[in-house]
């Protein structure tokens, strides 16, 4: 199995996204752990699905 690119990390208030290869958190602060999220981003990595469950994600922070 190979080395995942983007984890879930806690951090206080909720996880962040965190880019291995550069070695920096990417996107947003989010309350639960975006799993589905993550799967894409380290397999199909579709953009359009990608957008779709960022801004799912957004919604529920409101």
């Amino acid at each position: 199995m190979s080395r995942r690119r983007y984890v879930a990390r806690g951090v206080p208030g909720g996880y962040r996204i965190w880019d291995n290869r550069g070695r920096r958190f990417w996107g947003d602060l989010y309350e639960l752990c975006p799993d589905d999220l993550l799967t894409e981003l380290n397999g199909a990595a579709d953009q359009a699905r990608i957008t779709a469950l960022l801004k799912r994600y957004r919604a529920l922070r409101r």
